[in-house]
């Protein structure tokens, strides 16, 4: 777009502040706006978006617009994209669920740790570290929550293999610690299902209370409306017998 015609834009809006002169003069800023959002992208986690810093930085340039007054010797190419990156990073601030204050002592915390361990040549204790911070425990410990919490990864951040142009999240390669592996499952499952073969319904349940639901004999035998030491009777014969059939099925165990 020749310089005349942007200068009628101005021109245009200052005097009307119509959207139609507005829309144009965005399309022709465009680039300001890219620019920065890439600028910005390069030094962000993979998690975030570059549409999404293009989109919060095209308000930034709509206020830009809004105020810049042609009139002044600043050009628009100048005053524009300090306004765009600052729509951005408050966008970007938004987005972060950590706030400031608890990365800051973070990074404090690090690099106290890392002049202690060139000091002493070694990892240093906790008193040792607050001393060196001026603090009580107390606020040691408060201070060392906020760091762990700052180590903590988003499940979305991603990564790039380097053999290929496969992308992975964090979630993909992220074990969960409080889950079964679904093998040891089934293969407990079989396990069960074969030595409970050939038992009563009230023999695999007096088993199922005992050995998986963690129950005493005398709270079985309150459940089965039975005495404690029948319970005991029963539990004995059944094992008994499940010793017998062990040995006779020993063929169908694979190890």
């Amino acid at each position: 777009m020749k310089s005349k015609h942007v200068d009628h834009l101005w021109e245009q809006f200052q005097k009307t502040h119509e959207d139609h002169f507005r829309n144009l003069l965005m399309e022709h800023y465009d680039h300001l706006v890219k620019t920065t959002a890439k600028r910005l992208h390069r030094k962000l986690p993979d998690n975030v978006e570059l549409d999404d810093l293009i989109s919060a930085g095209n308000f930034g340039l709509m206020d830009a617009i809004n105020t810049y007054d042609s009139n002044r010797s600043v050009k628009f190419e100048t005053y524009g994209p300090p306004r765009i990156k600052g729509s951005i990073l408050d966008e970007l601030r938004k987005l972060d669920w950590l706030p400031r204050l608890a990365r800051k002592r973070a990074s404090q915390l690090i690099k106290v740790r890392q002049s202690l361990i060139a000091r002493f040549g070694r990892k240093p204790t906790a008193k040792e570290t607050a001393v060196e911070l001026n603090m009580d425990m107390v606020e040691y410990k408060r201070l060392k929550r906020d760091a762990n919490v700052a180590r903590l990864l988003s499940l979305n951040t991603k990564y790039t293999n380097n053999y290929s142009e496969e992308t992975i999240c964090k979630a993909d390669i992220t074990m969960d610690k409080k889950s079964q592996n679904p093998v040891n499952v089934a293969e407990k499952r079989d396990l069960r299902n074969l030595i409970t073969k050939g038992l009563t319904s009230s023999e695999k349940l007096i088993l199922t209370l005992y050995y998986y639901e963690g129950m005493s004999m005398k709270e079985i035998g309150l459940t089965l409306g039975l005495s404690e030491s029948r319970i005991c009777q029963l539990h004995s014969s059944i094992l008994e017998r499940l010793k017998a059939q062990m040995n006779k099925c020993e063929k169908e165990f694979v190890f």
